[in-house]
């Protein structure tokens, strides 16, 4: 896995909610990870496929979000195998797909958040987390 200039994890945050995704991109920035951010999928693809990433995190809003999800996580799939992807959803949402490597529950709590998505990044650098 490729990381950013610094050596500090990069993730790819896609998510369609407005109001939640700057929060959630703060939130992982002061955590110490370098975030690129979208609202469209089809941006999301475009951007992934750029530059390397460490995490491809997929907000995936209900169960209508599912499949679309699904397709964009076979995408990145396909193109690298090898990619981390996890999507961030709830329970009922994670018990009804297997697309990606990960799953970060969502939750009312930011450091649950953070915790979740420190469980997928490896630390790259000692003390960094």
């Amino acid at each position: 896995m490729e990381t950013s200039t610094d050596n500090t994890p990069s993730i790819l945050h896609i998510c369609r909610r407005e109001m939640l995704r700057p929060l959630r991109d703060q939130i992982l920035r002061l955590s110490g990870f370098t975030v690129d951010s979208v609202l469209a999928h089809s941006e999301g693809l475009t951007m992934f496929l750029a530059r390397p990433y460490d995490l491809v995190l997929i907000d995936v809003e209900g169960e209508y979000g599912i499949r679309e999800a699904e397709e964009l996580c076979s995408k990145v799939k396909t193109a690298r195998n090898e990619q981390l992807v996890a999507f961030v959803c709830n329970w009922r949402v994670a018990a009804l797909t297997d697309c990606p490597d990960e799953i970060v529950r969502t939750e009312f709590d930011p450091a649950a958040f953070v915790a979740g998505v420190r469980g997928i990044v490896p630390a790259h650098k000692p003390g960094s987390f």
